[in-house]
C-alpha cells in the first residue's frame, strides 16, 4: 500500500526547530508534543544546525555540492587543455619536419 506523506509549512518547521533549540528539550519529546515523527524533526534540526554552522566559516550543503561540481569540471578542462597542448605540439613538429 502507498504511504501518504504529510506536508508541513515552513513556519511550522522553523517553530519546531526553535522549540528544540531554545527550550533544550530532547527532539523526541518535542516531536511527541507536536505529533510528528522524531526522525522528521531530527532532520529539520540537523539541517538548521548545518545552516547555522555555515556562518562560522564552514561550507553549506549547496556550497559543498557546487565545490564538487567545479572540481570535476576543472579536472575535465585541465585534461582537455593537456590534450590540446599535446596535439598542437605534434602538429607543429609535423609541420616543421615536413618542410
Amino acid at each position: 500500500m502507498s504511504e501518504t506523506r504529510r506536508k508541513f509549512e515552513q513556519d511550522f518547521k522553523e517553530g519546531a526547530v526553535r522549540l528544540v533549540r531554545e527550550t533544550g528539550k530532547p527532539i523526541a519529546q518535542v516531536a511527541r508534543e507536536l505529533g510528528i515523527h522524531d526522525g522528521t524533526l531530527g532532520n529539520w534540526v540537523n539541517a538548521d544546525r548545518r545552516c547555522r554552522d555555515k556562518g562560522n566559516g564552514g561550507l553549506g550543503e549547496d556550497e559543498r555540492a557546487e565545490l564538487v561540481r567545479l572540481r570535476r569540471e576543472n579536472a575535465e578542462l585541465r585534461m582537455r587543455c593537456d590534450v590540446l597542448k599535446r596535439s598542437m605540439a605534434l602538429w607543429v613538429t609535423d609541420a616543421v619536419g615536413g618542410r
